[in-house]
């Protein structure tokens, strides 16, 4: 029944807003006696802390998931940022639940999912620092690079439709190939830093 509330809840959230949702509607849809909530759920604060924390770590799961079958800096930051966009295609309901409805929490709840969010987010600034410390990407603040990043590939939660032209691979492969294109060396840029490498290396100390 624990489940059924969520998933109820979560339907209710995402088509009517956390705060117009009241508990005597999530009681009416699950089928139960609104007393019977409180078996599962403190509050209505509680189901939504409950639909962050798991979102956040199934995220997170489908991430370290992705990451394990891929080799190097390169490859690893196209895995996480594929995972990313189809974790967002899937789960819809959940990601825009989790965007728009952070202040139904309070301050306690609050920095735990932020955390959690910093502690993902951090994971993309590693591969981003490490593709530029190896020269692979270009010399970009790897910070703002992962603001911009995630906050792109998040936003195909808003506008994807599952009866669109386009599956969710190609629209998960399309997101990557922009961004690491966007990212990684030219070669022009290549060739001036080798130049300006092996130069170096020439001079006296």
């Amino acid at each position: 029944m624990k489940e059924t509330i969520k998933k109820v809840s979560i339907d209710l959230f995402y088509k009517q807003g956390y705060f117009a949702t009241g508990m005597s509607d999530i009681a009416r849809v699950s089928g139960i006696q609104k007393s019977s909530i409180y078996y599962h759920y403190a509050n209505k604060e509680d189901i939504l802390f409950d639909i962050f924390t798991t979102t956040m770590k199934n995220l997170d799961e489908h991430l370290e998931s992705a990451l394990t079958h891929a080799e190097g800096t390169e490859e690893k930051l196209q895995s996480a940022i594929k995972s990313h966009v189809i974790f967002h295609m899937d789960r819809q309901k959940e990601v825009l639940i989790s965007d728009s409805e952070l202040r139904g929490l309070t301050v306690d709840n609050y920095r735990t999912i932020i955390n959690l969010r910093d502690n993902y987010q951090q994971k993309f600034q590693n591969l981003i620092k490490k593709g530029i410390d190896e020269g692979i990407f270009s010399e970009k603040d790897y910070k703002v690079v992962s603001y911009g990043m995630l906050t792109m590939c998040t936003a195909v939660s808003i506008w994807f439709r599952a009866s669109g032209r386009l599956s969710k691979e190609i629209i998960a492969e399309t997101y990557t190939d922009f961004i690491v294109n966007g990212l990684k060396q030219k070669e022009s840029q290549l060739a001036r830093n080798t130049h300006q490498v092996k130069k170096g290396g020439g001079k006296r100390k």
